[in-house]
């Protein structure tokens, strides 16, 4: 039976034969992103968004007469045909502000994601060491999509990066009253909206299954009894579902202006920020020489701790000139005669 090759006796001295040294891993290291560009591409996707419902508000309460017609059978087959006509014709224009909504997340994703790399650039985490970021990187896009926690950590995230990007030059200036207020007002208007869009939508759903339930039952009761259906009231009810939904998606819109207008001021503001500390540290634009430090304040200087001279304990005593030190038993510092014997020892030649 032929052995396994044990590979060459000895490649590398100090290493027996058959084992191998691993090379080390390669790791890349960390590079600087100038975040305006990228912001900028945000906040033009947030302007577009919200014009774009803005747009569909106006659509929609210009349509509301029409689904009341509707809703009471007031509209004509050849208005019925056209309707659902310009609605088949519409196709992927019918959702504009979903697909600006998709395109606008991800280039914020993109922005946070260079965001939160770039405030290891600033503040390095040694291996062991403590990190002002409460949640690893991988949480800049798992926050947004983890049920629960989706709720809260999509603000630390930020709130963090903000914190981290602050300028030394300006200390507290991440936790003023102005920036507290983006923060926070964002993160306000961008919770409402959601909440308006899944409960209306909730709404609309469980309204739109009780109607169907109640005109079963009283076709039921209806054909049993041989009387004509009343459903007036549940055309009222369908009309008041329809209103609801006109006022909350107009709600939600002002909401979503105001998370974009709060937001854009914060990517602007955050982008900047790194920028002067990129330039500081020299990484801006890696070919030229940092920035002038900054004079930051300094720790106070205490003054040196006091000798005392001729005091045990308390540093050396001074002496000026080639003074030998005492032996014991002479305190006048003169070797004795007899080199240093103690009484009675007698006297000692060597050896042989």
């Amino acid at each position: 039976m032929s052995q396994p090759y044990p590979g060459p006796q000895g490649p590398y001295p100090g290493y027996p034969a058959g084992q191998y040294q691993p090379y080390p891993a390669v790791v890349a290291a960390p590079k600087y992103r100038p975040l305006r560009r990228i912001a900028l591409v945000s906040i033009s996707l947030m302007g577009l968004t919200a014009v774009a419902a803005v747009i569909q508000v106006v659509l929609m309460w210009n349509s509301y007469d029409d689904v009341k017609r509707f809703v009471y059978g007031l509209v004509s087959e050849d208005e019925f045909d056209s309707g659902i006509e310009s609605i088949t014709n519409s196709g992927p224009l019918l959702d504009l502000v979903g697909y600006l909504f998709v395109g606008t997340a991800i280039a914020f994703l993109i922005w946070l994601w260079q965001a939160r790399e770039n405030t290891q650039l600033f503040r390095p985490v040694q291996p062991g060491g403590f990190d002002s970021h409460r949640h690893t990187q991988g949480w800049v896009i798992g926050s947004w999509i983890c049920p629960i926690v989706q709720c809260w950590y999509p603000l630390e995230v930020v709130e963090d990066v903000v914190r981290a990007s602050e300028p030394p030059a300006q200390p507290g200036a991440a936790k003023s009253g102005q920036i507290r207020a983006l923060l926070y007002g964002w993160w306000g208007a961008w919770a409402g909206f959601w909440v308006i869009l899944v409960a209306g939508a909730a709404t609309v759903l469980i309204s739109f299954i009780v109607w169907i339930v109640q005109l079963v039952d009283r076709a039921d009761a209806a054909g049993a009894t041989g009387d004509y259906v009343d459903i007036y009231d549940l055309q009222d009810d369908m009309v008041r579902v329809a209103l609801g939904v006109n006022i909350g998606f107009t709600v939600a819109t002002g909401l979503l202006i105001a998370a974009a207008v709060t937001v854009s001021l914060l990517l602007l503001r955050v982008s900047t920020w790194q920028d002067i500390r990129g330039a500081e540290l020299g990484l801006l634009h890696p070919g030229q020489p940092p920035a002038a430090p900054v004079a930051y304040p300094q720790p106070p200087q205490y003054a040196p701790r006091p000798t005392y001279p001729g005091r045990p304990g308390f540093g050396p005593a001074p002496h000026s000139g080639n003074r030998s030190f005492p032996s014991y038993g002479n305190p006048g510092g003169q070797p004795p005669a007899d080199g240093g014997r103690p009484p009675g020892s007698g006297s000692w030649s060597p050896p042989g």
